[in-house]
């Protein structure tokens, strides 16, 4: 008889606690110690997104934890993704397609019921493939407001029939007082599923944190499983705006290449500049306003989940016309999806699927006009770069976009996708529009456009440019041994074995 799989559920006091890293990091200790190891995470409201090897999307999340457990991601891992579009709206995907867009009060009392379903249905396909399952949560499972139709804490616990880990981030303070409240706000039966807590984003001499520690398990009775050193550095894929902070904060004042990313309002799959950010001689600053574009050597105008809205944004901002200008003066300017269609001519929307604006001018820049459709382009692909000087450069990365982009004119194409001409390209890639998210993961393009810059700079070039796939593999395993030595994993595992039965 086939044991049953073991489960886990990370909970927090809140969001950005850090369940998504631990998360993580369970997923490559259990699959360093030989386990069939999934994520899960019912719900996820997140722009940064990941594509799944038959073109479905999930949060990107879910995907690195599915990197980080050495396996596939598929839909069953998070089966519903919310992507907010407009304040009080989201496009919410199911199973790794947009099913509708619709505003809170619609979603709770419309979608519950089949989004429960979803839950036991994917739950029961990763036990039937798994041994073990590590669950993820979201914000709170003490948002009392929310508990009666809420679809990714304690209901998801009650499920999977998992013990629960509470997660608390002490770095931000009152860390003793959010475990205890969490807990208190819990029923008996929840409160019974959490064998421990984690202490979170610890800094200092733990010597100091011992009595606080003593008196929470007197206080609670409940166990404290580790307290988790601050971990400097840590290079794994953001989930949503929140770690847009920690992009803010690239202190390489004196570094040669100044790339500025825009980040507008609805800034999505921001991600794609993680390699940049890691180049020794690059400094990259997230700018929100026009006095901070400054006088870049590369403007890149990330994707968006709203196009003309963000594109309006940038003219009430002043960036629009910073922008082109520094462009007409010989600064390079890139744009990747929602980027790449601001840079036409036009972003026409006449069903007013993504904004009530039916039309909005573009920068110019290209030969092109976008219309949003109903139909979501999301695709993993491959192919080679068309761009002058950079020809027959191997790239690969994934495509996720609403809209058809129709060149009017001839044109040079940045690349050959799966076949397809895609994007564009003039002045010898000083400006570049493509929808390959991902496309400065490719580490021979990305070293050899950053050589460009070097030379405009009158700087030697690099031959051997950082390896990011190889770097994110480093990181899984730091993070893994830097959280196995910090919590008791012996009793973790006694205690998901007990629920196991």
């Amino acid at each position: 008889m086939k044991n049953s799989p073991l489960t886990i559920m990370i909970q927090g006091t809140h969001s950005d606690a850090g369940k998504s890293v631990i998360t993580t990091a369970l997923c490559r200790i259990f699959a360093q110690d030989g386990y069939k190891t999934a994520p899960f995470k019912s719900q996820n409201m997140a722009l940064n997104s990941y594509i799944t090897l038959d073109g479905k999307e999930v949060g990107r999340a879910q995907g690195v934890q599915a990197e980080a457990a050495k396996t596939i991601a598929t839909t069953d891992m998070n089966p519903i993704l919310i992507k907010p579009s407009r304040d009080m709206e989201a496009q919410v995907v199911f199973h790794g397609k947009p099913y509708a867009t619709m505003k809170a009060n619609q979603y709770r009392e419309e979608f519950f019921q089949l989004g429960v379903q979803a839950i036991h249905d994917s739950l029961q396909k990763l036990k039937e493939e798994y041994e073990v399952i590590v669950i993820e949560g979201a914000g709170s499972p003490a948002e009392i407001n929310l508990t009666d139709k809420e679809l990714v804490n304690m209901r998801v616990a009650r499920i999977a029939n998992a013990p629960v880990i509470l997660v608390g981030d002490i770095d931000k303070g009152g860390v003793f007082a959010s475990l205890v409240g969490t807990l208190q706000l819990l029923g008996p039966h929840d409160r019974s599923r959490v064998i421990g807590v984690i202490i979170n984003k610890f800094r200092g001499d733990i010597s100091l944190l011992q009595p606080g520690l003593d008196w929470f398990e007197e206080y609670t009775g409940v166990p404290v499983l580790g307290v988790i050193p601050y971990l400097e550095g840590l290079e794994i894929d953001g989930e949503d705006s929140l770690v847009l902070q920690k992009y803010g904060n690239d202190h390489k004042d004196q570094a040669a290449i100044d790339i500025a990313v825009i980040a507008y309002p609805r800034i999505s799959n921001f991600t794609d500049v993680d390699p940049l950010r890691l180049e020794p001689d690059c400094r990259v600053r997230f700018v929100r306003k026009a006095s901070e574009l400054g006088n870049p050597d590369f403007i890149i105008l990330p994707g968006t989940k709203n196009t003309a809205e963000d594109l309006l944004f940038l003219r009430e901002a002043g960036l629009f016309e910073k922008i082109k200008t520094a462009y007409h003066n010989g600064t390079c300017l890139a744009g990747i999806c929602g980027g790449f269609q601001m840079l036409g001519e036009k972003i026409m929307d006449p069903s007013q699927i993504e904004s009530p604006y039916t039309i909005m001018e573009g920068f110019g820049l290209f030969p092109m006009v976008t219309e949003m459709t109903e139909m979501k382009k999301t695709v993993r692909v491959k192919g080679f770069c068309r761009m002058k000087g950079f020809e027959n450069l191997l790239l690969s990365g994934y495509e996720i976009h609403m809209g058809r982009t129709q060149l009017n004119r001839n044109h040079q194409p940045f690349s050959i996708l799966s076949g397809e001409m895609e994007g564009c390209t003039i002045q010898e890639g000083t400006l570049f529009g493509t929808y390959l998210h991902d496309v400065f993961h490719n580490d021979e393009f990305r070293g050899a456009y950053l050589n460009k810059i070097r030379k405009k700079k009158g700087l030697e070039p690099i031959e051997r440019s950082l390896r990011f796939r190889d770097l994110k593999e480093r990181e899984f395993d730091r993070l893994a041994e830097h959280v196995r030595r910090s919590i008791k994993m012996d009793l973790i595992l006694e205690k998901m074995k007990e629920f196991s039965v």
